[in-house]
């Protein structure tokens, strides 16, 4: 993990900004040698409504065949 003092991380923020976005790499910022921040790339947020469940659900019998029941609607 890439350690950087404050002053140089203000010098190149945006720099050192796109070098963790495109490595991963995480960088601690330093301030008099002790470890203040660490920059780590975010994760790519999944907002895709289909499969979301994907592993979670378990399916238990038929759930395709009618079921059993007679409706009320049905009864007309």
């Amino acid at each position: 993990m890439k350690q950087m003092p404050a002053g140089a991380f203000k010098a190149h923020c945006l720099t050192v900004m796109k070098q963790v976005q495109a490595t991963g790499e995480p960088v601690v910022v330093t301030k008099r040698g002790a470890p203040v921040v660490k920059l780590v790339p975010v994760e790519a947020e999944n907002n895709d409504i289909f499969g979301f469940m994907a592993g979670r659900v378990k399916i238990v019998g038929d759930i395709e065949s009618p079921i059993p029941v007679e409706w009320e609607v049905t009864k007309r």
